[in-house]
């Protein structure tokens, strides 16, 4: 383990999913495997639409998110039980996989989102 301080900024990330008009997710990942993910969505953005083809096409999203919402209003559904959250500036969350989400609102939804290195899952 390193002494040493590592940063990394959003702005050169190592992969970037473009989701054109609709939005984007900048993803960085630290030495240790830790990712961090600045997510935009704009208004008019869906998961099922903008997101669900750049994964492959599951039924819902299959990750776990830990984050904070920076600005603008995500609401997420439970594809199982059809409950949906209303996540909004200020808000630090953790959604479970098996959901899917739009913005809501006429406002860019922002996101700051937090994984652990994939070796501890």
């Amino acid at each position: 383990m390193t002494s040493a301080i590592e940063i990394r900024r959003f702005d050169t990330p190592d992969q970037l999913l473009d989701m054109k008009d609709h939005g984007r997710i900048a993803i960085i990942k630290m030495a240790d495997g830790t990712a961090g993910m600045h997510a935009i969505f704009e208004p008019g953005w869906t998961w099922e639409a903008d997101e669900k083809p750049l994964l492959g096409f599951p039924n819902s999203c299959p990750m776990r998110h830990t984050g904070y919402c920076i600005g603008g209003k995500l609401v997420v559904r439970m594809v199982d039980t059809g409950i949906e959250t209303h996540i909004g500036a200020g808000d630090f969350f953790e959604i479970p996989p098996g959901h899917d989400a739009y913005v809501e609102g006429n406002e860019r939804a922002e996101l700051i989102l937090f994984a652990p290195p994939d070796h501890q899952h």
